[in-house]
């Protein structure tokens, strides 16, 4: 199979290489399937980039998200047939066969039938900024139903569809962002109030347009934090799913007086009991057509150091590789 790998970390430029591998013969409890589209995520670029973990044992297959048909099933996996469309999630974390190949290996746990209603551009979109966003959200519909949410960064992919998570769970949904493109695509994801924060004292527009808020759901909470202390209601949570070179400056006080609560949200360490959560609001989300791909910039698995490279530079929308 043809497959994009890196055997040493550094820029994408020097790691990464197209070769053939042989197709993985899946063990008991995976699963093989054959990608249609591989999404691309930060978490991506930075595992190759050296920044969050060792070298890879050999070789390392790049993306842990992506969609496609199960090819082969190993021993004692159930619930999945040969054929069926499905969605993976955390492909390569602690697996050289992540989803920017031809084919994947996977634990079967890690493979989500995906319904007929959803595109494949959807599937390759959710994995892990869908999953970080339901878990931003408190991993339940119930947990924001009637509440005031505040997304930051509402163009993003966690940010997209922590709003339409939100949305569909019925609650009211502010977010920010930082370009008028961005503006219109938080808005066709169903926020009630977009704010430009370079254009605008953005607490000051929440506070008079709808209130405190109930839960942040955070990209940069060293840039944000003072702007969120002041628009926390009671016993309001923080969601933080994104971490920052630079350490933030707690203001206690505010923190204090609103009970708040700051989580932090890293699906590599998210409990097997949590996941099950995640996973049933989403694939209810999905079926209800209450979730939606990012527009889409399409690369071929040839271009795979020019998507990463797109990925590192901040691309709006998500990018995908076609194997």
């Amino acid at each position: 199979m043809r497959a994009a790998i890196y055997r040493t970390t550094g820029p994408a430029r020097d790691v990464l290489e197209l070769v053939e591998l042989a197709v993985p013969a899946p063990q008991a409890g995976e699963v093989r399937v054959a990608i249609s589209a591989s999404g691309v995520n930060p978490t991506d670029w930075k595992a190759r980039a050296g920044l969050t973990g060792r070298a890879p044992d050999g070789f390392q297959v790049p993306h842990h998200d992506g969609v496609g048909r199960v090819d082969a099933i190993g021993p004692g996996v159930t619930g999945l047939t040969v054929g069926q469309r499905v969605w993976l999630y955390l492909a390569a974390a602690e697996n050289p066969y992540g989803t920017a190949a031809e084919f994947a290996v996977v634990p079967a746990h890690k493979v989500v039938p995906l319904p007929d209603n959803a595109s494949d551009e959807l599937g390759a979109c959710l994995g892990v900024p869908a999953l970080t966003a339901a878990y931003c959200l408190g991993g339940d519909p119930s947990a924001v139903h009637g509440r005031t949410v505040l997304v930051a960064g509402g163009a993003g992919a966690v940010g997209h569809f922590a709003i339409e998570f939100a949305k569909h769970a019925g609650a009211q949904v502010i977010t920010t962002v930082s370009s008028e493109e961005k503006g219109e695509l938080a808005r066709a994801a169903g926020a009630d109030l977009v704010l430009n924060y370079r254009e605008e004292n953005v607490a000051k527009r929440i506070l008079e347009s709808v209130g405190k808020v109930d839960r942040v759901v955070e990209v940069a909470l060293g840039a944000n934090i003072d702007t969120d202390a002041a628009v926390l209601a009671p016993n309001a949570t923080i969601a933080v799913y994104a971490g920052e070179a630079e350490q933030p400056r707690i203001p206690i006080l505010p923190l204090a007086v609103a009970n708040a609560t700051i989580q932090f949200a890293l699906m590599y360490t998210v409990s097997a009991d949590d996941f099950k959560r995640l996973l049933s609001w989403t694939s209810a989300a999905i079926e209800a057509n209450a979730l939606s791909a990012l527009p889409v910039s399409d690369y071929g698995l040839d271009e795979i150091i020019a998507a990463q490279e797109a990925v590192e530079k901040g691309a709006v929308g998500k990018v995908l590789v076609r194997p």
